[in-house]
């Protein structure tokens, strides 16, 4: 019921995320200020959020933070661009302390965990292919490996900001994204169909020039 993923394609917005059901954003961002080059996520500001249906009553969700991630970005040329991040799963935050522990609980009589078991490993999403779509907009495709299983995503998403950081001086620039994957693909099937297979991940990410 966390980061679980689908495979699902992503449209990487260097402009305006144009999300499921939402609007575009209004603000303007200035793409002809994103440089070329190799960049860090600021592992303080980068999260991962992911959201489950309960029960068919409501929404349920829950955080990844303290990601870790390179974007080798080429704007002139985005089938050069690459994405490598890494989602420490044992980050994972919810409200409700009981159903931290449950996500991160080893399975009973040493059976399956019903979700993440405790010391799991990260997951790691690595681009294949980046294909401009517009002007400020691309689509981008890759594999997300989650629980010892690979499986191709895709992931919508938007430059958010482009500029120097007032506070440390770096030149930074931000995304945000959206992708729709099926936990079921990855081995993680606990309580389906009363909690949703379908997961959304909301993206948001800031990455540092180095």
């Amino acid at each position: 019921m966390a980061l679980v993923a689908t495979a699902s394609i992503a449209t990487l917005s260097f402009g305006a995320l144009q999300a499921q059901d939402s609007p575009p954003y209004t603000t303007a961002v200035n793409a002809s200020a994103v440089a070329a080059g190799t960049y860090k996520t600021d592992p303080h500001h980068t999260l991962v959020g992911w959201r489950v249906n309960h029960f068919n009553f409501n929404d349920y969700f829950g955080i990844f933070g303290d990601i870790d991630g390179t974007l080798k970005l080429d704007p002139a040329n985005m089938a050069a661009t690459k994405l490598d991040v890494t989602i420490p799963i044992a980050s994972v935050t919810v409200a409700s302390e009981g159903l931290h522990e449950h996500l991160l609980s080893p399975g009973k009589d040493g059976g399956k965990p019903d979700f993440f078991g405790p010391n799991p490993a990260p997951a790691h999403f690595v681009s294949t292919s980046i294909e401009k779509t517009g002007a400020t907009t691309a689509n981008i495709t890759g594999n997300l490996t989650l629980n010892g299983v690979t499986r191709p995503v895709l992931i919508a998403a938007q430059l958010t900001g482009a500029g120097v950081n007032g506070m440390n001086k770096a030149e930074t620039i931000g995304f945000e994204g959206r992708a729709q994957i099926m936990r079921s693909e990855f081995g993680i099937d606990a309580f389906v169909p009363m909690v949703s297979d379908q997961v959304v991940l909301d993206i948001t990410a800031s990455f540092e020039k180095q």
